[in-house]
């Protein structure tokens, strides 16, 4: 079949391994039914699994493995004790020889990062990953990068994550020009961390073809949606992410304790749950998981690691899309025009 994606999944990966793997891929099964799965992990615990749901069975195949990379380790010893053989390393591993169209885990971000690195390689021009992931804002989705892959960036590194970002918004949300922003504490020029800056000066200075550069935007920009790609590095990106998750949290509980506090407010809810619903479905981090390894000669997703199954559905569906609307051959395009009119600026300047 023409939209048949072949799906890896690190059944080990996550706070809760193999219950919410299996289950997750047989939600996404559900939407897509034309996917197959393939499963690396333990077989005495994925294997039960597998076998109380036949249609996912029948479109899956087990690879056993005792190796799993503890959520705990750091990523020089997830490679010491994992590469070759853990759950992780295999999905990895299967993307790269052709067995499969994309890599989800739920795993040890910073393992991950590393093992894929290793077995997958970076693209050209590209030194380190990034993870791109959609985030909900008042005007739709933004794609907010890079949300904790690497810590630190130089303004080059930064201007690549601009390219890549803009190149995943083209063709998820099907704009021939995004517009991007680079995160940073005001809005004028001479703010932030010299990096920042200069990535900004050269953003301006070119005016690549493929994006629209809106110049700095600040955090409570992000929710706003004022631009479709946000900009900046991983220690700041994840700090982010959290915050926005945590907050979501706490006004779902907001909004259920005043709910439930009087006769008048549960009536109230009665009439208005529609749009409370709505609410809560927007706000739901579950709806968005999944991450987008960028700048890998592969397409690997990471799923958040205390997600449930439906989450863990998200990220493999999002996977599934990726792989659908090519996204690693159009980076590639996208980053090859970029090095080109670097490499041709630079020879102006020489002559």
């Amino acid at each position: 079949m023409a939209d048949k994606v072949r799906v890896a999944l690190d059944a080990m990966g996550g706070d809760h391994g193999p219950a919410v793997v299996v289950s997750g891929a047989e939600l996404a099964l559900r939407a897509h039914p034309e996917s197959e799965f393939l499963f690396f992990g333990d077989a005495r615990l994925v294997a039960p699994l597998l076998d109380a749901r036949p249609l996912l069975k029948v479109a899956s195949r087990l690879v056993h493995t005792e190796v799993a990379v503890r959520m705990d380790a750091k990523p020089s010893q997830a490679l010491r004790y994992g590469r070759w053989k853990s759950s992780m390393w295999l999905a990895l591993a299967a993307v790269k020889k052709g067995d499969a169209d994309v890599a989800v885990s739920g795993g040890n971000t910073g393992a991950l990062m590393a093992m894929a690195k290793f077995e997958l390689r970076m693209l050209p021009g590209i030194e380190r990953p990034a993870i791109a992931a959609l985030w909900p804002t008042l005007r739709g989705e933004s794609i907010v990068l890079d949300l904790g892959a690497s810590i630190g960036a130089d303004a080059e590194h930064l201007v690549d994550l601009a390219v890549m970002g803009a190149a995943t918004a083209r063709i998820l949300f099907g704009l021939s020009r995004p517009t991007v922003g680079l995160l940073n504490i005001g809005v004028e020029e001479v703010k932030g961390l010299e990096p920042v800056r200069e990535a900004g000066r050269i953003l301006r200075e070119e005016k690549l073809p493929d994006l629209d550069y809106q110049g700095f935007v600040e955090g409570d920009d992000i929710g706003r949606g004022k631009v479709d790609v946000v900009v900046t590095e991983g220690f700041s990106g994840n700090i982010a992410l959290k915050t926005a998750e945590g907050t979501a949290r706490q006004m779902g509980e907001y909004i259920k304790a005043a709910m439930s506090r009087s006769l008048s407010a549960r009536i109230g809810y009665l009439f208005a749950r529609s749009a409370f619903r709505e609410l809560r479905e927007r706000i739901d981090p579950r709806r968005s998981n999944g991450g987008v390894f960028l700048g890998l000669n592969g397409i690997v997703i990471k799923s958040h690691g205390g997600t449930d199954a439906e989450g863990f559905a998200a990220a493999i569906n999002l996977g599934r899309g990726v792989v659908l609307d090519q996204l690693l051959a159009k980076i590639t395009s996208a980053l090859d025009r970029h090095h080109g009119y670097q490499q041709r600026a630079l020879g102006g300047a020489a002559s």
